[in-house]
């Protein structure tokens, strides 16, 4: 119950974001390792505050110009809970679990539902290569979401996504109506990929299909949270 209340008080929520920016996501996750006396008198409250701790810690990376990428999410307000950042924290994940909340959350944004398929070692948990597909139930129409997570050396993890969805109309209409700006590369007759040197690591490939076009959202992060957000 506390764990839900830590992710959905958004005026509690802001008050310890900021407090989080200022500390830097360095300091963040090195204050969740630690567990002092009172910790061990009493494990279910500091593993609820660690979970609270790591999920503030993803929202964090998220606010960094890394993970300002409009291309994974409408201009909508969240819906439904986060599958994958649930799935993640049942599970024991925590290297990756910052990262994967960050991207899982601009995902889900709009969507009334999801629901998420999820991988990982369980011999090694903690800090598990994660593959994921979240179903997105949305108003104009539904999607799925890919996202990997694989923990690096140093204490990062290196993350991809693909939003994958179908647009009712041909994809220069696509283009025009939502990528004016982007680069364009055609790859094949039928398949053009269009980007953006404002979003580094982030694309959008429109393939030609009858009487639709499908979109795939793509966005790839080296070491995601191994430092703290960019000015």
């Amino acid at each position: 119950m506390r764990l839900q209340r830590c992710m959905k008080t958004p005026e509690r929520m802001r008050v310890l974001l900021a407090d989080f920016e200022a500390a830097g996501s360095a300091h963040l996750i090195d204050d969740v390792s630690p567990l002092g006396a009172s910790a061990a008198m009493n494990p279910f409250r500091t593993s609820i505050r660690m979970a609270c701790q790591l999920v503030m810690t993803g929202l964090v990376v998220l606010t960094s110009s890394a993970y300002a990428q409009g291309v994974l999410a409408p201009q909508a307000q969240t819906g439904s809970s986060n599958s994958l950042a649930l799935a993640a924290t049942a599970a024991g994940v925590r290297q990756c679990l910052p990262a994967l909340t960050a991207l899982s959350a601009l995902g889900v944004q709009g969507a009334s539902q999801n629901d998420v398929l999820f991988d990982w070692d369980r011999t090694r948990t903690g800090n598990s290569v994660v593959f994921s597909l979240i179903g997105l139930g949305l108003p104009t129409g539904n999607a799925a979401l890919s996202i990997t997570g694989v923990p690096e050396a140093d204490g990062s993890c290196s993350v991809s996504a693909e939003r994958i969805s179908v647009a009712p109309m041909g994809c220069p209409a696509v283009a025009k109506k939502e990528l004016a700006g982007y680069q364009s590369t055609r790859l094949l007759p039928h398949m053009t990929v269009y980007t953006d040197a404002k979003q580094p690591g982030s694309s959008v490939s429109l393939i030609d299909s009858p009487a639709s076009c499908l979109v795939i959202r793509r966005y790839v992060k080296f070491s995601a949270g191994s430092s703290a957000p960019v000015r």
